[in-house]
């Protein structure tokens, strides 16, 4: 790769969440933007995700913020209730709509767009950015069965980059997780602890959360 080429980061949250949780790593952030720093001139990475807003306490919240304030641009919009057809209520948060209008408004300031999903709803999101002579690069993964990506979005990138291949360069090192305190359960988002969020965004924070992959799925059950 060119060190010229200018290049545009746009990661579905909820989906990367899901392939990296079923290929067993957390993603490192600071570590993510390095490598693509290293192959050209980083214009923008985006992350997107849905929130539940009347939550009391959100487990990707910390996460969040700490992207914010490290060299991400985060694209949020509040999920969606609805009742499915057996009663039960669930919850629905997709942002491809903001990612397709993100990636069409700076295509023409970029040489090349990283997309990290698996979504075959993007194949023509793809091909609208491969017309307009930007190159695409998809981030997911077919190690797994069935594969994370689906087959036409893979076949119309134009290089398709496999996670598992990238969990050494990008991957968080098991070494660095935090020691949980004596009696701390899981992070689940239903067990608030408002005095993490209080922690300043660079310091603490940062070593409890900051390169911790979290997320949610696009749909849930309450």
């Amino acid at each position: 790769m060119s060190g010229q080429q200018r290049i545009a980061l746009f990661i579905d949250g909820a989906n990367l969440y899901a392939t990296t949780k079923t290929l067993g790593f957390d993603i490192d952030y600071k570590r993510l933007l390095k490598e693509f720093q290293g192959r050209g001139t980083l214009v923008r990475a985006f992350y997107y995700t849905a929130l539940v807003e009347d939550q009391e306490y959100s487990s990707i919240r910390p996460l969040i913020d700490w992207l914010d304030y490290n060299g991400y641009r985060v694209v949020t919009k509040p999920t969606k209730e609805f009742v499915d057809s057996a009663g039960r209520r669930k919850v629905k948060g997709n942002m491809d709509i903001e990612l397709a209008i993100d990636a069409l408004e700076l295509a023409p300031y970029i040489d090349h767009m990283v997309l990290f999903s698996g979504d075959g709803d993007f194949r023509s999101l793809v091909e609208a950015l491969q017309r307009r002579g930007v190159r695409v690069s998809v981030v997911s993964t077919i190690t797994t069965q069935p594969p994370m990506v689906a087959d036409e979005l893979r076949r119309q990138a134009d290089e398709f980059l496999d996670l598992s291949q990238l969990a050494s360069r990008i991957g968080r090192d098991p070494s660095d997780r935090p020691q949980r305190a004596p009696g701390e359960g899981n992070d689940r988002p239903d067990r608030p602890r408002p005095q993490q969020q209080q922690q300043p965004r660079n310091g603490a924070l940062e070593s409890r959360y900051g390169i911790r992959q979290q997320g949610s799925d696009d749909e849930f059950e309450m």
